[in-house]
């Protein structure tokens, strides 16, 4: 499941096929294309992509003011995140961003050659929700199909949910989650093993 979600992480920060003018886009489309353009900014430095520590933190940097981690977490629980304490849902959305964060930096150091095609988007003027459609284009293979689900908050579009050819990233971790929970015996036992499992991968 991980490669498939490095997949699915990785579309957000990679290259618009062609240079995009923001009068092309409309605001959600604009929220990504935002961060293809600082992605490629923090590319200018060769060195980046051998120090994971910083591509780390220039991921966060990116991604975390444009996705909405709490609301995923949530989807992601489902029925374990009402039963779950305050303490625990503010645990499990920082743990579970981090893997995610950190998913995504391992996915920045292994493709590169990748580029994506922003699809025609039909926006309401009163729009709460959308579903942003693109395509994400290899040398050699098919596009591959990559929408993202956005809602707007507080005047800002945030992504929710990550759908690559029908797969969603919400979804898969519900699925796991609730896989580790059962294996597990609790949900508090299965956010320190996530958190444990943050802890090792990011150690120098």
């Amino acid at each position: 499941m991980d490669n498939n979600i490095r997949i699915l992480l990785l579309a957000l920060l990679v290259m618009p096929l062609k240079p995009v003018l923001a009068a092309d886009l409309l605001a959600p489309q604009l929220v990504l294309n935002e961060a293809s353009t600082q992605f490629k900014a923090s590319l200018e430095d060769e060195n980046v992509g051998k120090d994971f520590p910083t591509v780390f933190k220039n991921v966060t940097t990116i991604i975390e003011p444009r996705v909405n981690f709490k609301r995923i977490s949530m989807l992601v629980l489902g029925k374990q995140w009402k039963k779950a304490t305050p303490e625990q849902r503010v645990a499990f959305t920082e743990a579970f961003k981090v893997k995610l964060i950190r998913t995504y930096a391992r996915a920045f150091l292994e493709f590169k050659e990748w580029s994506i095609r922003y699809l025609p988007l039909r926006l309401a003027n009163d729009a709460k929700k959308t579903v942003v459609k693109t395509e994400v284009l290899q040398p050699g293979i098919q596009p591959i199909s990559v929408n993202y689900r956005m809602h707007l908050k507080k005047g800002r579009w945030l992504v929710y949910d990550i759908i690559i050819e029908g797969v969603s990233l919400v979804t898969n971790y519900r699925s796991s989650f609730n896989g580790q929970v059962k294996r597990i015996g609790s949900l508090q036992k299965m956010i320190d093993k996530l958190h444990e499992n943050n802890v090792a991968a990011l150690v120098p």
